[in-house]
């Protein structure tokens, strides 16, 4: 079998809800990113073989056949088939993973992962409103779904705080990570960190290149002086993921289009793992999934440079690293998605970029993925970079 290696990856600045890409349609802000890629690589574009996008709420301007509407609003030729994945907040990096083993297998040899999501003009849940609203159905989950759980609904909101009462995670722990991610985002918005994997964006007043939520005067008080989403809890808006708008893509090959297009890889994948457990607490599912990754690549947490975990909320990165015995200095190093933002559908390959670039940039050698998922599911990715 072949490897798979990431020639580019790029994504737009995150765009706050109702700010600076509140105006673009969501598949013109995927059709940005993949022409980014092809302008960047050189590739021909007819060479592409597939691109496979992650999303989230599939209703409304993420509806029928998504990712193949980004695709036409492209410059690929509309030979270039698509497909809508939804794996939850790891989309995205699910499309990687597929794109991977297309190319891997043989069976395709150049594929583009991607993800966009507008969280303000396709709002979280409002592919089920309407037929709650009207009274149409149950709902996604069953009788015979709750019934086996013991639950009357499946929630990410109590998973997080499942999760801090399990870890023994206060209110201040919470706060005082959400402010190192402001901090961390902060710098490196500063030091241009992120400047080689943004895609430029065309916005009333401008062009879009810082990502919005990023709080450079963020303090302890003023994250700790937000409701908090449960009374009693230790979870609030401040301490958990920004809404946020954005795409994201990658471009993956096997060796014959590096040695044919003439293409030089910027990593090589090294495993791509899934795993699900519990749905109930839901969100943890990334420590074992991490677990079951390193052994699969015969390596240890210590042997993986820079970590990547997604910072759906606080919790979430906390537990990993604890139960994980990993090194906070290597975690989210440029913040996370509580202060970058996290566009649901585009997260997984948003995250790569990052990941990727700052591998690169720090000369270091492998880096680690991970994404908690509704469902209780979670995907890993391990890079080396080249």
């Amino acid at each position: 079998m072949t490897e798979a290696f990431i020639v580019d990856a790029v994504r737009t600045a995150g765009g706050r809800r109702n700010g600076a890409l509140a105006g673009w349609h969501p598949a013109d802000m995927g059709g940005e990113v993949l022409n980014a890629l092809v302008d960047r690589s050189g590739i021909d574009p007819a060479a592409i073989e597939d691109v496979i996008l992650g999303c989230v709420t599939q209703a409304g301007e993420q509806a029928f056949a998504f990712a193949r509407n980004a695709v036409l609003a492209s410059r690929l030729p509309q030979s270039v088939p698509a497909v809508t994945i939804d794996r939850q907040c790891g989309s995205s990096q699910q499309a990687l993973q597929f794109a991977a083993q297309a190319v891997m297998s043989g069976t395709q040899d150049v594929v583009i992962a991607a993800g966009a999501e507008s969280m303000t003009r396709v709002p979280m849940f409002s592919n089920t409103a309407y037929h709650q609203r009207e009274g149409v159905g149950v709902g996604p989950f069953s009788a015979r779904v709750k019934q086996r759980f013991g639950v009357e609904s499946f929630s990410q909101f109590e998973g997080a705080e499942m999760i801090a009462a399990k870890y023994g995670f206060d209110r201040e722990t919470l706060d005082r990570y959400a402010l190192q991610s402001h901090q961390r985002a902060a710098a490196a918005t500063e030091a241009n960190r992120f400047v080689g994997q943004i895609v430029p964006l065309a916005v009333e007043g401008g062009v879009h290149v810082k990502d919005e939520g990023v709080r450079a005067d963020a303090t302890l008080e003023g994250i700790g002086s937000v409701k908090l989403l449960k009374e009693g809890g230790v979870v609030s808006a401040a301490n958990a993921s920004q809404i946020c708008d954005g795409a994201s893509a990658v471009l993956v090959v096997n060796e014959r289009p590096l040695k044919a297009h003439n293409l030089t890889p910027l990593a090589r994948i090294v495993n791509m793992t899934v795993t699900a457990g519990d749905p109930v607490i839901m969100l943890e599912e990334p420590v074992f999934a991490t677990r079951k990754a390193l052994a699969r690549a015969g390596m240890t947490i210590d042997d993986i440079d820079l970590y990547e975990v997604n910072e759906a909320f606080a919790p979430v990165p906390l537990a990993w690293l604890q139960a994980l015995d990993a090194d906070p200095a290597r975690l989210n190093v440029n913040g996370g998605a509580i202060a970058l933002g996290h566009p649901l559908g585009a997260t997984g390959t948003k995250l790569m970029a990052t990941l990727i670039h700052e591998l690169r940039a720090r000369g270091k050698r492998y880096g680690l993925q991970t994404v908690c998922e509704g469902g209780g599911i979670a995907n890993v990715t391990i890079v080396e970079a080249l």
